[in-house]
């Protein structure tokens, strides 16, 4: 699984490329964050001003309105908005489960650059969209179409792995992790500014979708211009020509440490329940401490810049297995804490371990998932572990906010803390350090 050679100027240089488009794109993704509640209710209000009944958000409101009344406590109807953005966020999910395999598989075969070129003319696509959502059903298409076409970090710890040895893979992937986080931190508090800014009365949000589209317009030029090809000439030859016996004979060749079932089975599980309560966050500070929306907002906050700091100090100087063991724990210890916390210091306490969580599981397991794949088919293996990611992500808040209003806070947290002690016991029972990381400082 030895990489190409790539010399130290030429590799510095690929990876400056790979951390600004990434944190371009990520910035963008994130300007839409904050922005859901008022954007959900100003399409909510516009529609019932309009006197449709049978419009397309209609139909989503009525369907999670009858959820909510499945539960035998009250849901305030301030969870509308709430419950709706979910939704969304679950759709966009799913379709990247769909997306990303297919992506990666394609950057197999037609190179990286190629892939991600044709995945960046998508999310122009959409944000396009969404500069011009004037009506809910617009805005619901751009959404589709980005699930459908985001293809950046995948592409990006694909890239980052091909230019990278054994002793470089975990600090290039805390890299990419670092990314995450520092958009995390500062692309919503960006975003939430520049909603503030009215430019057409039609999309009171078109200066942030402007703004979020002029971000992707620089970053695909930069990309087109300054990207080079990362995958080895030979195996894009290989691929373009059909050489299928050559393919088959390289993969089987790959000696595996962890199978990508049980890496796959990891990152779907750990995912399932820290989406869901990073999600039933809000629910949680508003119920125990009436956090405002900007209250939690500094909370998330936080935890994004603590997450970046380690990502850039600690993560990328530890084995990737000790990485994900680290977090697992941590957010164990965190979940089991928000069921039975009752002050804002026990919160911000889990919040710490969340952080740590965060700069640690995904990073390491993307890791760990690039040593057991040969160049030839890196791509679609990274895309098939990030798809099992966002099954995971699509389903987490359903299950566990549903899990919330019918058990109460002190079962849900329980549960999600088992799951995790679960998820602990695949990590330091199950999964191994790959050959290449033995010798690991």
């Amino acid at each position: 699984m030895a990489t190409k050679s790539v010399s130290p100027t030429q590799r510095k240089k690929m990876l400056r490329v790979i951390f600004i488009s990434l944190l371009l794109d990520l910035i963008s993704f994130t300007f839409i964050l904050p922005l859901f509640p008022r954007l959900l209710e100003f399409y909510r209000n516009l529609e019932a001003a309009d006197g449709s009944s049978s419009s397309v958000l209609d139909r989503i409101l009525l369907g999670l309105n009858a959820y909510k009344r499945s539960f035998s406590r009250t849901i305030s109807d301030r969870y509308d908005i709430v419950l709706l953005g979910g939704a969304l966020g679950s759709l966009f999910s799913l379709l990247q489960a769909i997306a990303s395999p297919f992506i990666g598989s394609l950057s197999d075969k037609y190179g990286r650059r190629t892939a991600l070129l044709w995945s960046m003319a998508g999310n122009i696509t959409s944000v396009a969209l969404w500069v011009a959502a004037t009506d809910f059903r617009t805005f619901l298409a751009s959404r589709v179409v980005g699930g459908l076409s985001e293809g950046n970090v995948q592409l990006a710890t694909a890239m980052a792995a091909d230019i990278s040895d054994e002793k470089q893979r975990g600090s290039t992937m805390a890299l990419v992790g670092a990314c995450f986080s520092i958009a995390f931190t500062f692309g919503p508090a960006l975003g939430a500014a520049l909603a503030n800014i009215e430019t057409v009365a039609a999309n009171p949000f078109a200066t942030a979708a402007g703004f979020s589209l002029v971000l992707i317009l620089v970053e695909t030029l930069y990309l087109y211009l300054y990207l080079p090809e990362t995958l080895p000439s030979s195996r894009l030859s290989e691929s373009s020509n059909g050489s299928a016996a050559k393919f088959k004979e390289h993969t089987k060749s790959t000696s595996r440490t962890n199978s990508y079932l049980l890496l796959n089975s990891t990152h779907f599980i750990f995912i399932l329940f820290f989406s869901g309560m990073e999600f039933s966050l809000p629910f949680m500070t508003y119920d125990l401490f009436a956090y405002t929306s900007s209250q939690t907002g500094k909370l998330l906050g936080f935890m994004g810049l603590l997450a970046s700091f380690l990502q850039g100090g600690v993560t990328r100087r530890l084995h990737p297995l000790r990485s994900v063991q680290i977090g697992v724990v941590a957010c164990a210890a965190s979940l089991f804490l928000l069921g039975r916390l009752t002050t804002e210091a026990g919160l911000w306490t889990a919040a710490t371990l969340l952080a740590v969580t965060t700069s640690t599981v995904v990073t390491g397991l993307n890791t760990l998932s690039s040593f057991e794949a040969a160049e030839s088919e890196r791509g679609g293996k990274l895309g098939n572990h990030r798809s099992w990611g966002q099954v995971g992500r699509a389903l987490g808040p359903l299950l566990f906010c549903s899990l919330y209003w019918w058990a109460g806070r002190d079962v849900a947290y329980a549960i999600g803390a088992a799951g995790m002690l679960g998820v602990s016991a695949l990590v330091f029972g199950a999964l191994k350090a790959p050959p290449g990381t033995l010798n690991w400082s």
